[in-house]
């Protein structure tokens, strides 16, 4: 299987995400006091790690998907781009308001802005429009 410069170009950040975000949504479903300073205890507080875990494998199924399926690839672009912008926000305002959160989160935050960036210029590119 060839893969076309065009293809590679509108595709592989959904790529990276989705080896980054199935990951990350296991972690946050049941191992997140091993690899951040976070430790759930209540039922309430594991459940809500649980819905997160949920989201970010429902949209890695998305973006699957627009890997895979042409019909799929414009919402999974989308969805990859808002997805990422909106962590990326939101962990940008809570160093504002909060201060500096760990090395890992600030790494993350960078990736989020590169991911959400570049899925923002494929969604308005050329590459996007021969496929």
């Amino acid at each position: 299987m060839k893969l076309s410069q065009t293809t590679i170009i509108t595709k592989i950040h959904l790529i990276v995400s989705v080896i980054i975000v199935i990951p990350a949504a296991f972690i946050y479903g049941f191992n997140v006091g091993e690899f951040l300073e976070l430790n759930p205890n209540s039922i309430d507080e594991k459940n809500f790690s649980k819905a997160v875990m949920g989201l970010y494998l429902g949209f890695s199924i998305l973006w699957i998907l627009g890997i895979l399926k042409l019909d799929y690839l414009k919402s999974a672009l989308l969805s990859n781009t808002v997805f990422m912008l909106a962590l990326a926000f939101g962990r940008i305002l809570s160093s504002i308001t909060d201060g500096l959160p760990s090395e890992v989160y600030i790494l993350g935050t960078l990736g989020e802005l590169i991911l959400g960036c570049y899925g923002f210029w494929v969604l308005n590119s050329k590459y996007l429009k021969k496929s």
